[in-house]
């Protein structure tokens, strides 16, 4: 179990540090639905990750063994290609981001302020559906599918990668329930600092950990 957390935790934290929820959330909480839309938009991240993540494992381990080599093999040969669309993902983001303007949003973000808890709750849940997520949650589905863990270990591993993607999310919106004054000039800094570093980030994590999936993969061969 400690082998497959280990290969789950930077994919967590590049989970946690994907710009787009972070922004959602940051929008959310200095709207004047904050306090009805936030908690539905952080459940419906959460549960977007623990239901996505879980039936991708359920999926790997149906997985048939190819004719050549075992099922590991298969695991490994898919994280790496994983690992590899990451990386290119990275390239296509920075293609896309030049010529554009530094600390402009993308134009979407601006009704995110406009939801309601239900429609809050469906947008959480969604944005697990983003090409990055859908590769991160299967590049950790398959570490998961591919640890030897029992259905109990490997409960265990989904919930602390679930509760450690949806981190920075939760962490503001559980800050501004309890001290909403200090929270909120956090956010207008933080909502500054993003709108400059967004693209920067975005590209340098993708690279990071596509480069690290490619590795697990690697040593699984």
């Amino acid at each position: 179990m400690l082998q497959a957390l280990g290969h789950l935790l930077p994919i967590s934290v590049a989970s946690a540090l994907s710009s787009v929820p972070i922004m959602a959330t940051i929008l959310i909480l200095l709207s004047k639905h904050n306090r009805s839309s936030s908690v539905p938009y952080l459940m419906g991240w959460v549960l977007g990750i623990a239901s996505i993540v879980t039936s991708f494992v359920l999926l790997a381990s149906f997985l048939p063994e190819p004719a050549l080599g075992g099922q590991q093999t298969f695991n490994a040969l898919a994280q790496i290609v994983i690992g590899l669309a990451l990386v290119a993902l990275a390239i296509v983001v920075w293609r896309r981001s030049r010529g554009k303007p530094v600390g402009a949003e993308p134009k979407w973000l601006a009704s995110v302020g406009l939801l309601g808890p239900w429609s809050s709750f469906g947008f959480g849940v969604v944005l697990n559906l983003r090409p990055k997520s859908i590769l991160l949650t299967a590049a950790a589905a398959l570490s998961v599918a591919g640890g030897g863990l029992t259905v109990g270990e490997a409960g265990v591993v989904i919930a602390i990668y679930t509760v450690l993607s949806a981190s920075t999310v939760a962490i503001p919106v559980i800050g501004a329930i309890v001290s909403p004054v200090k929270v909120e000039a956090w956010l207008h800094g933080a909502r500054a600092w993003f709108g400059r570093n967004n693209r920067t980030v975005t590209i340098l994590i993708l690279l990071m950990i596509g480069v690290v999936i490619v590795g697990n993969g690697l040593t699984r061969l």
